[in-house]
């Protein structure tokens, strides 16, 4: 296999993975937000994250891969939430706050930082770039988690890719 060029990494982060990262985005921010904040402990089972445990650990998680294609590093301790931040609506516009000032930054990047080997816990080692992508899909593997937990709670499920019911039902309510 042939080792990825820097102009074939700027493509793919500008072309493919900048939009898929910021529809994303949007989607998990308002996954992230229908948690009610009085249901934060809800769990499915015993050994299952919490709600609040969920949110948390996907608005950080997500933003450490991004700041992993942006510094050339895998940092498991960075980005950390503020003690501050403790409701799940708090968290997302944390996230969205960080989520935006690292698009940004990575918008900015140059096809050799792209191509710059991560050690991702000394388990693989990828270009920066593939970075963004892992990110990703391992946000939607754990924002479909969380959005197993919102009915559960009594909370309504959004739109994620497609109407979802909650929203059908809004629609149709306003439109009587």
């Amino acid at each position: 296999m042939s080792e990825l060029t820097p102009d074939q990494a700027l493509f793919l982060l500008q072309n493919v993975y900048l939009g898929s990262l910021k529809n994303e985005s949007r989607i998990t921010k308002r996954v992230l937000e229908a948690v009610p904040a009085d249901k934060c402990e809800h769990r499915p089972d015993p050994i299952s994250k919490s709600a609040i445990e969920l949110v948390r650990h996907i608005a950080v998680a997500e933003n450490r891969f991004l700041e992993t294609v942006i510094n050339g590093v895998f940092d498991a301790n960075a980005g950390a939430l503020p003690d501050t931040v403790k409701t799940p609506q708090e968290v997302a516009v944390w996230y969205e706050q960080r989520f935006e000032k690292n698009f940004e930054a990575l918008t900015k990047l140059r096809g050799d930082q792209l191509v710059k080997m991560v050690d991702f816990r000394g388990l693989f080692q990828r270009p920066a770039v593939s970075f963004a992508l892992l990110g990703m899909v391992h946000t939607i593997h754990h924002r479909g988690q969380l959005s197993s937990y919102l009915r559960c709670m009594g909370a309504k499920v959004p739109s994620i890719y497609g109407e979802s019911y909650d929203d059908t039902q809004a629609r149709k309510a306003a439109s009587h």
